[in-house]
């Protein structure tokens, strides 16, 4: 459209036809590809990006500080109010002291409880505390289900006491109301119930909550003592079970060996079989081996006697004395004997072997010897008949060994039946006697009561447990925080609008070339203008300087301010741009290109009777339509009266002239446009401008709005230069966010000259 030209142009009012170069447009063109690329890049960098700032939460969490202090205060007056409202409930508390060992007056085995690994023992004691049977007992030994007791401590519900009114008979309870009470009151005591186990020792707390502090107490007390109870019957239950159990064997087996033991007697009598006392053998076998020892001690004697013997007999006698010992006899005859010789060698020496003395001396010791041969003959004699009654003695006993072997043989034929019965009889004895001894020690265990609980400490009257109104409100100022925490960031998230320039340059990737603070109320942009210092008018001189920067040529001669939607800034932003050029020395015409809402005509005070429209109709030349300003330099083209086709108009040849004219005629061409969305009027203006400004209202234009708007002006060839961010607060990014572009950067001079002064002082 924008290579349309209209020849005719140049003959109204002198004016030459618009002759924009081709290379121009087509690096327009490529620059505009060119930035939607950098949209959909920065777009996807954005979304694959995984770090956490925690500044930027922080900011959030500021910028949202009363969503999160107003839910940190509802939560918080709500836990105050449920806190005084509730209940009271007062806690008493227990002291129990579980061994695993106790002192064992008496150590047996299978009634002493042996104890297993520490930690399973004191969880079995546990959970034993907090079973259902002891529940049960402890609630009948308060008598709990009686009486009005347990609607006193647990007041029953609204709809529960409109139920028991509407369903209240004549006062007597039916067997399943009852049950229905007891299991009421088991629950009840199994609620109020707490275990609380002493780290690194054998005690444990026992707690019981409830309204009423007496009954805390009582409970708490009633809950050990009923443990200490149960514990010792379980022990006594065992070892009465366990003798039970003894002595019905022990019958049985009585029974038994009894019958077993008659047996074997009618057996021995039947078979004539004699014992001499338990467990020995019978008379015969008996015998037996008294005749056998007989026996062998007879063969020693005899061959002990035999070897004697044969040595007298081989032997002389001399040497028969040196083995069978002293003789008196022999041994005086010998010593007479080795006198006379000692007395006949005497002589000798002096007398001849015939001398009377000597022969008689000779006939003394014949003698002597004779005698002496005499004595010897006499002891082998008793040799021999010793050896001879020996020998006697063992055939003797021999004949008798053989017909008693044969007596015993017979009688272990017959034994055999008898062992057997024997055996049973010693089985069934030993059985009788372990299990006897056994019942015993078990009478004896079962009647010494061990106990392995102690109470150390017993419980005193309630004290208030609950509410706990500083831990309620500390709980509820934590909840607070956290669902306020929840609701600031779902509503961030939730807030699809572009609210910083960060937002600008992530989701349009556009540059941001300036941001345009927020005026309070009553100020308006004309009464803040007026002020060249002030930090509204820094921040137009500052995009005015960015704008010089924003393309490799400067400042686009024809420059079109627009916005997604309507109200963002766009033609308050025209108007001071124009204006800042203006006093820079420029020739500028700031045209009214909105020609469905005009309103530069009412800030420059000017009358709208004629203008754009009028050009564009053909019905009035351009020099007729421009306007002189009460600023230097500045030319002002209203828009005339609003057209009903703006859109032809604005596409016709005579806009492509007049932006070509006046971009010749003028230094500095600013279109005020009308909004992207909705209508096709600023995509044909922005493709005949040579930039365009997108005007970006900080938290009210949604992301979506402002990328379709981008859409638009790329799809329509428009080369836009950058983005203006209006109406920025530090409550969009929360405060203290530090873009730079703040009041306090742009009242800088501001600051520093009161400063300056009271140096100068």
């Amino acid at each position: 459209m924008s290579e349309n030209k209209d020849p005719g142009a140049a003959g109204e009012g002198g004016q030459l036809p618009a002759t924009q170069p081709a290379i121009e447009r087509q690096q327009a063109l490529v620059a505009a590809r060119q930035q939607a690329l950098s949209l959909d890049v920065r777009g996807q960098d954005a979304a694959d990006s995984d770090e956490i700032d925690l500044l930027a939460y922080w900011r959030i969490l500021v910028k949202r500080r009363w969503t999160v202090l107003g839910a940190a205060g509802i939560v918080l007056v709500t836990a105050l109010v449920g806190t005084l409202l509730m209940t009271p409930i007062y806690r008493a508390s227990t002291s129990l002291q579980i061994d695993r060992d106790t002192i064992r007056v008496v150590d047996v085995e299978g009634v002493t409880p042996m104890e297993g690994n520490a930690n399973d023992f004191f969880q079995t004691q546990y959970e034993l505390l907090k079973s259902r049977a002891l529940a049960q007992r402890v609630a009948s030994q308060l008598g709990l289900a009686e009486g009005d007791l347990l609607e006193r401590i647990n007041p029953p519900s609204a709809w529960q006491a409109l139920k028991g009114l509407l369903s209240a008979g004549n006062g007597t309870l039916t067997e399943a109301e009852v049950s229905a009470r007891e299991a009421e009151a088991v629950e009840y005591v199994m609620r109020g119930l707490t275990i609380e186990p002493v780290r690194n020792s054998r005690v444990v707390r026992v707690h019981f909550d409830s309204p009423d502090p007496e009954f805390s107490q009582r409970a708490a007390n009633a809950i050990a003592e009923a443990f200490i109870a149960s514990n010792l019957e379980r022990r006594f239950d065992s070892s009465s079970y366990a003798k039970t159990y003894l002595e019905d064997r022990l019958q049985e087996l009585k029974l038994k060996l009894e019958d077993s033991e008659r047996q074997l007697v009618e057996f021995a009598q039947k078979e004539q079989i004699v014992s001499s006392g338990e467990g020995s053998a019978n008379l015969s076998e008996q015998n037996l081996g008294s005749l056998n020892a007989a026996l062998a001690e007879a063969s020693r004697e005899r061959i002990r006697a035999e070897a004697r013997w044969r040595q007298a007999q081989a032997s002389s006698g001399t040497v028969l004395l040196g083995e069978i010992g002293e003789n008196s006899i022999i041994k005086s005859l010998q010593e007479r004997r080795a006198t006379l010789q000692a007395e006949y060698q005497d002589k000798l020496r002096l007398y001849k072997p015939a001398f009377p003395a000597m022969v008689q001396l000779k006939g003394q010791i014949d003698e002597v010897e004779r005698q002496i041969g005499v004595e010897v003959a006499n002891i082998k004699s008793a040799i021999q008949a010793e050896f001879l009654a020996a020998q006697e003695q063992e055939r003797l006993l021999n004949e008798q060994m053989s017909g008693l072997k044969n007596e015993v043989l017979d009688l272990q034929s017959r034994s055999i039946q008898y062992n057997i019965f024997k055996r049973e009889v010693d089985t069934n004895r030993q059985l009788y006697d372990g299990l006897l001894q056994r019942y015993k020690e078990v009478g004896v265990a079962g009647g010494v009561s061990t106990n392995n609980i102690a109470v150390v400490d017993r419980a005193q009257r309630g004290y208030k447990f609950k509410p706990s109104i500083s831990r309620n409100l500390a709980l509820g100022l934590l909840a607070g925080l956290m669902l306020g925490v929840l609701l600031a960031l779902a509503f961030e998230y939730l807030d699809d609008t572009l609210k910083s320039p960060e937002d600008l340059e992530k989701q349009l990737g556009l540059s941001v070339l300036g941001v345009i603070p927020l005026l309070k109320a009553p100020q308006t942009p004309a009464k803040a203008l007026e002020d060249p210092r002030s930090a509204f008018s820094e921040a137009y001189r500052s995009v005015r300087t960015a704008l010089q920067f924003a393309t490799d040529s400067g400042v686009p001669r024809c420059l079109l301010v627009t916005s997604a939607t309507p109200a963002e800034g766009k033609s308050t932003t025209a108007l001071t741009l124009a204006k800042n050029f203006a006093q820079l020395g420029k020739r500028v015409l700031i045209i009214d290109g909105d020609l469905r809402n005009p309103s530069l005509h009412r800030a420059l005070s000017k009358p709208n009777e004629a203008g754009l429209s009028n050009y564009l109709a053909g019905a009035a030349k351009a020099t007729e339509v421009i306007l002189a300003t009460d600023i230097p330099g500045l030319m002002y083209m209203p828009t005339g009266p609003l057209p009903p086709n703006p859109a032809e108009l604005l596409m016709g040849p005579k806009m492509v002239s007049l932006v070509s004219i006046a971009s010749e005629k003028f230094d500095q061409v600013i279109i005020d446009g009308p909004p992207v969305m909705g209508l096709a009027d600023a995509p044909i203006l922005a493709n005949l401008a040579h930039g365009t400004l997108l005007v970006v209202e900080a938290g009210e234009t949604r992301i979506g709005v402002g990328k379709n708007a981008l859409k638009r002006l790329f799809a329509a060839r428009a080369r836009v230069i950058g983005a203006l961010l209006t109406k920025f607060s530090s409550r969009h990014a929360g405060y203290g966010y530090g873009y730079g572009y703040g009041y306090n950067y742009y009242s800088y001079g501001q600051q520093a000259e009161p400063k300056k002064l009271a140096r100068n002082r």
